[in-house]
């Protein structure tokens, strides 16, 4: 047990450096608030990340810390500014953000998500490729495809998805005006009509765990049509987006064939929402050297994250990157680390961290876990 004193002294040393902002809605953060941590409402945070988004660690973290806070970092406000700046009658803007691993990608995502949703944006958020191409659980379910020939569903995996959509976009697919524009027909007896709310379509993606996969096709036409028609703005966020791109996933046909990630039908789906044919959105993305194996993990430039394939489909891009901690950013981080208990010890302390860790977010919070 922590004696109430050693509580009375970490306190007084997080009081001596502000590391909170109380400005909690994204786009009014600003320049003056780069290294201040500020905290995402519980129910809002379960809205948007309970089916992922946030890294594991973190999340666990969250859990011991009993909240949810974010760092306002300089790359999240460049893109919200960049965002904020747009011309939306023109095609969409992609950007790209990249970094080494454990700069903070990820979290910075959710920090634009956050933002997304509070400007009404409709989210189309894939929290992380790898967990569809690369993860194969025991019971992971891949079948033939009966509409696209030669390609693989992955149901399960796409059913889920669709729950997550729903659950970050319940209050704009309560709008009655967001319709979809021809009929799609799935069997004898289940046809989505023309004119039907575009949740009907989810519904019968989540219930019709069967129509999965050409139910995801059908959404990410008729998203594109509504935002080319003005009815909708849409935000598009893909973590680990490279991963579409590594040559093969570990995926098995039943003949033990290994499958191609341009051969499972989520794949086509998502890479059309890259695409900068539609206008009245935005699209953001990020090249993860985790999101390939081990040993293709030389480099964590875009252009050989994203091979030529995936850098010839998303160029020309915006390039955004997410780097280490500044003196600032680490200060901060480190006396709220203290103010939660999860870094203890002498001031001391925190000039070798910030030499073992080299200012890397993800070590840094790992290292201070043991003290």
């Amino acid at each position: 047990m922590i004696s109430r004193s050693w509580r009375i002294v970490c306190r007084r040393y997080s009081q001596t450096v502000t590391f909170r902002t109380t400005e909690s809605s994204p786009s009014q953060h600003n320049e003056k608030q780069i290294g201040l941590f500020y905290s995402i409402k519980p129910d809002l945070c379960k809205q948007l990340f309970a089916h992922g988004g946030l890294p594991k660690s973190f999340s666990k973290q969250t859990k011991t810390f009993t909240e949810t806070a974010i760092m306002v970092r300089q790359p999240a406000l460049d893109l919200i500014d960049c965002i904020k700046a747009t011309d939306f009658n023109k095609p969409v803007i992609r950007y790209v953000m990249y970094g080494e691993k454990g700069s903070g990608k990820s979290l910075t995502m959710a920090h634009l998500l956050h933002y997304a949703h509070e400007e009404g944006y409709l989210i189309i958020h894939v929290p992380w490729v790898s967990e569809f191409l690369r993860r194969v659980t025991r019971h992971k379910e891949m079948s033939n495809s009966q509409t696209h020939e030669g390609f693989v569903d992955l149901p399960l995996d796409v059913a889920a998805w669709l729950l997550h959509f729903k659950t970050q976009n319940q209050a704009l697919l309560k709008n009655t005006e967001l319709k979809i524009s021809k009929s799609y027909v799935w069997s004898k007896r289940e046809t989505t009509e023309a004119g039907a709310p575009l949740s009907q379509l989810v519904e019968h993606g989540i219930n019709r765990v069967k129509y999965a996969c050409d139910v995801l096709d059908a959404l990410v036409y008729e998203i594109k049509q509504l935002s080319d028609n003005k009815q909708c703005k849409t935000f598009v966020a893909i973590d680990g987006y490279n991963g579409f791109f590594y040559p093969l996933t570990r995926l098995h046909t039943p003949t033990k064939k290994k499958v191609k990630p341009e051969e499972v039908t989520l794949t086509t789906s998502f890479l059309e929402l890259t695409k900068n044919d539609w206008t009245n959105g935005v699209v953001v993305v990020t090249a993860d050297q985790l999101a390939l194996p081990d040993d293709n993990q030389e480099s964590y430039l875009p252009r050989y994250l994203l091979y030529k394939k995936g850098f010839e489909l998303l160029d020309p891009f915006v390039p955004i990157e997410v780097g280490r901690y500044s003196d600032k950013e680490f200060l901060s981080c480190a006396s709220y680390y203290r103010d939660r208990l999860w870094l203890r010890g002498p001031p001391e302390i925190e000039t070798e961290l910030k030499f073992t860790s080299a200012g890397n977010p993800y070590k840094f919070m790992e290292q201070c876990a043991p003290l």
